[in-house]
C-alpha cells in the first residue's frame, strides 16, 4: 500500500493507542498466574494479536469483556511441547524463548516477514552452556529448545537486547529454587524496569542489583490481577514532534509518570528549545525557534526516526548516540532512515554509534520506502506532511505492526 502526503497543517486531538510493549507483558504474565485477570485498554497491533494467539496456545482461556478488555483465565501447567507463531514480534520472540528455555519439553517458535532476518543467536550463544540444547537456522527462526536451563546461575549479555532479559526473568521465576541472572553491558534499562514492574503487578518480585544481578527467589507464584496497560510512549513520539515543528496538536491519555523508554522523547524536545505544557492526561507543544540537540537514544532506540523528523527541523547540527541499537530491528533501520530521509533532503551522516543530522536543509518531494518498518513509515508521514509537493510512501501498511490506527488519526487532523 502506498500512501501520498500532501503538505498542511494538522490540527487537533489524537489518542494515543495502547503500548503494544505494555500489552505483551501483561498477556503472557496473566496467562502464567493463577485465577483470572482483567486486563484493560489492549490494542489491536499485529504484534498484540500474535501474542494473544501464543497464550492460547499456552493454555490460557480469553474472554472479551468489551472490546479492549479481557479476561484471562491462567493456565495450571505449562505443556511439555509448544509450538508458537510470533509474526514479526521481536519482543513476542524473546519473551516467549525466554518461557521455552526455562520449561520443561520440546518447544518450537516460528516467525514470519522481517523476523525471519533477524538475529536471534543470544539463544544459542549465552544459554546452550546451562544445560539446554537450542537449534536455529544460523541464528534466525525458527528456533528449537529441547530440554531446559537446570543451572540456578547464569550469566548472560545484556548489549544485543534487553528483551532477551525480560523474558528469562518471567521463565525463571516459575522455578522452585532461587534463580540468580548476571547481565554484562545491559541496555534498554527502563524496558526492564518495565517487564519488572509489570511482573510485581502479577505478584512476582525481582531483586534488582544496580541492573546487574538479578534475583528471583522460589517462595513466589503469579497471582491474577487486574492490570490497566498505558497508552504507548512510542506512538506518541510522533505526534509530539509533530507539535513541535509546528502542527496545532494536543496529544491525549499519557501518563506523565510511565516507566515507559520513550518517555525521554520529552528530554530531547526541551533540549530543542521547546515549551511543554502538560494538562492532567494530555500534551501540548509550543512550537518555537527549534535549536540543535545532542541526545543519547541508547537506552530508548526507538525513537530515533520521530528524533530525526525533530533535528530536521532545527537549527543547526543534530547529534543521537545509539545507532548500535538500531542493527537488529524491523529494518536495517540506520541505514534506511538516512537513504529515505536523504531522498527528501535531509542531509544524515552515520559516525559510529552517533547519527549526526543537519537540521534545515531545503525539503523536497521524493517517493521514498517504509521498507516494511513501522516507526520509518509514521516519521515519514510526519515530515512529509511539511514538503512543498509532499510525498509517496511506499509499504505505507507496515505501520500495523504497533499502530494500526495510524492513518485514520492522522486524516482525522488533516
Amino acid at each position: 500500500m502506498n500512501k501520498i502526503l500532501k503538505k498542511t497543517i494538522l490540527k487537533g486531538d489524537v489518542s494515543i493507542p495502547p503500548s503494544k510493549s505494555d500489552t505483551q507483558r501483561a498477556l503472557i504474565c496473566a496467562a502464567l498466574s493463577t485465577g483470572i485477570s482483567v486486563i484493560y485498554n489492549i490494542g489491536k497491533s499485529d504484534d498484540e494479536k500474535s501474542m494473544l494467539k501464543n497464550i492460547r496456545i499456552l493454555g490460557a482461556e480469553i474472554e472479551y469483556i468489551s472490546e479492549n478488555t479481557l479476561k484471562i483465565k491462567g493456565i495450571e501447567k505449562i505443556p511439555e511441547f509448544l509450538e508458537f507463531n510470533v509474526g514479526e514480534s521481536g519482543l513476542g520472540l524473546r519473551l516467549l524463548g525466554g518461557l521455552c528455555a526455562t520449561q520443561k519439553g520440546i518447544h518450537h517458535i516460528y516467525g514470519k516477514g522481517s523476523l525471519i532476518n533477524r538475529d536471534q543467536s543470544f539463544f544459542e550463544k549465552y544459554l546452550t552452556k546451562y544445560g539446554i540444547e537450542i537449534s536455529s537456522n544460523s541464528g534466525k527462526v525458527p528456533l528449537v529448545f529441547k530440554g531446559y536451563i537446570n543451572k540456578d546461575q547464569i550469566e548472560v549479555e545484556g548489549s544485543l537486547s534487553s528483551q532477551y532479559i525480560s523474558g528469562l526473568l518471567i521463565g525463571l521465576s516459575l522455578s522452585n529454587s532461587i534463580k540468580e541472572i548476571t547481565v554484562n553491558n545491559i541496555n534498554s534499562i527502563p524496558y526492564i524496569n518495565m517487564t519488572i514492574n509489570t511482573m510485581r503487578e502479577f505478584g512476582i518480585n525481582i531483586e534488582n542489583k544496580s541492573h546487574k544481578i538479578f534475583k528471583i527467589n522460589s517462595s513466589q507464584n503469579f497471582k491474577s490481577c487486574e492490570y490497566h496497560v498505558e497508552s504507548d510512549w512510542s506512538s506518541a513520539s510522533f505526534w509530539l514532534v509533530a507539535a513541535a515543528i509546528g502542527h496545532d496538536i494536543r496529544i491525549c491519555g499519557l501518563d506523565h509518570k510511565s516507566k515507559q523508554a520513550d518517555i525521554y522523547l520529552l528530554e530531547a524536545l526541551k533540549l530543542a528549545g521547546c515549551n511543554i505544557n502538560y494538562n492532567i492526561d494530555s500534551y501540548s507543544i509550543d512550537a518555537l525557534d527549534l535549536k540543535s540537540f545532542n541526545f543519547d537514544a541508547t537506552h530508548c532506540p526507538d525513537l530515533f526516526p520521530a528524533l530525526v523528523v525533530l533535528a530536521s527541523k532545527c537549527n543547526g547540527k543534530s547529534q543521537i548516540k545509539g545507532v548500535s541499537r538500531l542493527l537488529n530491528k524491523e529494518s536495517n533501520r540506520a541505514n534506511v532512515i538516512k537513504d529515505e530521509f536523504g531522498k527528501i533532503g535531509v542531509d544524515i551522516e552515520l559516525d559510529g554509534d552517533n547519527m549526526i543530522v543537519i537540521g534545515n536543509s531545503i525539503l523536497s518531494s521524493a517517493v521514498v520506502d517504509s521498507k516494511n518498518d513501522h516507526r520509518i513509515a509514521m516519521s515519514l508521514a510526519i515530515i512529509g506532511t511539511t514538503i512543498e509537493g509532499g510525498i509517496e510512501i511506499q509499504n505505507a501498511e507496515a505501520v500495523t505492526k504497533s499502530y494500526p490506527g495510524f492513518w485514520n488519526d492522522l486524516e482525522q487532523v488533516s
